[in-house]
């Protein structure tokens, strides 16, 4: 069943941008005004990978729930959080489908080690649900806690205040809509380089990886990646396989994800906003922290 069969009487069918426009109702105590508004779009989408170990016809890898758009990075960071692929060079090709919508293939190169049961987990994930489904959640969360952070250089806590801002400012569907995450990244100096946006938290990031490998920026170091919720595990570990050293989010952390960053190096910042914030682990990346002890 395709999106535009939810589409009621009166909306519009929704734009490349991600946005579906809607008649609401604005209710108070004492008044109504009808009036439009967009709200962000959710759709699925079906990732098929192609290899020759999997047989002649692709195997469906899973399907997740997104915003439409940046569906071949979605689907690359995807499979390089999974540990499917480890360089741009294992993937042949990546496209969506012009036969049917909402569906993204991926042909790996092969001699891509595969393996077949990790291959055909077959999974349905939630747009809030990064591992939905994941039969190997032993095997991902092991593969985290072993990955090591290398040390860096210091910047000025002042620095990671402003980051919020300049992300909000790149992001072109939250104004519309008050309901898109984002994954941005920026470098030691405060630059933003790249920005995901997707109504799905672990879709943002995946979006953001996906791009950042295919452009050959990975692995990182002297870098910040910004969460616009909270840093949950599948996030954190999304991050860890970055090599990232700065993980910073605007909501709170989980107990899982302040362990991983404690057992790697990363640094986990919480609660960031314009004046503070919390420093879950490696506070040594602020030039400011020996004023702290």
């Amino acid at each position: 069943m395709s999106t535009a069969e939810f589409i009621a009487p009166g909306q519009e069918p929704p734009v490349a941008g991600g946005t579906l426009k809607v008649r609401i109702v604005r209710a108070g105590l004492d008044s109504h005004l009808e009036k439009e508004d967009r709200v962000a779009v959710e759709a699925p989408l079906e990732y098929m990978l192609h290899h020759p170990a999997l047989g002649l016809e692709p195997v469906s890898f899973g399907t997740t729930m997104r915003t439409p758009g940046d569906d071949e990075n979605l689907a690359v960071g995807l499979l390089y959080g999974e540990g499917i692929v480890n360089q741009a060079s294992d993937i042949d090709a990546v496209e969506s489908s012009t036969r049917r919508p909402n569906v993204v293939n991926v042909r790996l190169r092969p001699d891509v080690q595969m393996e077949i049961q990790t291959a055909t987990r077959r999974f349905s994930a939630g747009s809030s649900c990064g591992v939905c489904g994941t039969t190997g959640l032993d095997a991902a969360i092991a593969r985290a806690a072993a990955t090591r952070i290398a040390d860096t250089g210091a910047i000025d806590l002042s620095l990671l205040f402003g980051l919020p801002e300049r992300m909000r400012g790149a992001q072109s569907k939250f104004g519309d809509t008050g309901g898109i995450h984002a994954a941005a990244l920026f470098d030691f100096s405060g630059n933003l380089i790249a920005v995901a946006e997707d109504v799905g938290r672990h879709n943002a990031i995946d979006k953001l990886v996906g791009e950042l490998l295919m452009t050959g920026r990975l692995p990182l170091k002297e870098h910040i990646i910004l969460l616009s919720g909270r840093a949950s595990f599948e996030l954190t570990q999304k991050a860890l396989r970055t090599g990232v050293a700065i993980l910073a989010a605007i909501g709170a952390p989980s107990s899982l994800a302040v362990n991983l960053a404690l057992s790697s190096g990363l640094t986990l910042v919480g609660f960031l906003r314009e004046k503070h914030c919390n420093v879950y682990s490696s506070p040594q990346r602020f030039s400011t922290a020996s004023a702290w002890i």
